[in-house]
């Protein structure tokens, strides 16, 4: 899983998305509309609620950093893209 959407569970639009626990940490420091992740590990896992001040660019880069991470931990063989050439399709690395 690389993201949980609940929003058919709660009255609001909510995504959960994995994050490296130091960027989750800033995010969350940063950010009113993320939170520690809702039924979730919280050190591992953000909760977004957008909003009208949410960065739309934010909101997709942290969807696509979540599912490369969950990519970058599964077997080689069972990878169903490569996550650095992902990554820089995305416009995510350098």
């Amino acid at each position: 899983i690389y993201t949980l959407s609940l929003h058919d569970a709660l009255p609001i639009l909510v995504d959960n998305v994995k994050c490296d626990p130091e960027e989750a940490r800033a995010l969350r420091a940063a950010h009113d509309w993320i939170a520690p992740g809702y039924h979730m590990n919280k050190r591992h896992w953000i909760t977004m609620t957008p909003g009208e001040e949410t960065d739309p660019i934010l909101l997709r880069e942290l969807i696509i950093g979540s599912y490369l991470l969950v990519v970058a931990a599964l077997p080689r063989a069972r990878r169903p893209v490569d996550p650095l050439l992902y990554a820089h399709a995305a416009g995510l690395a350098q």
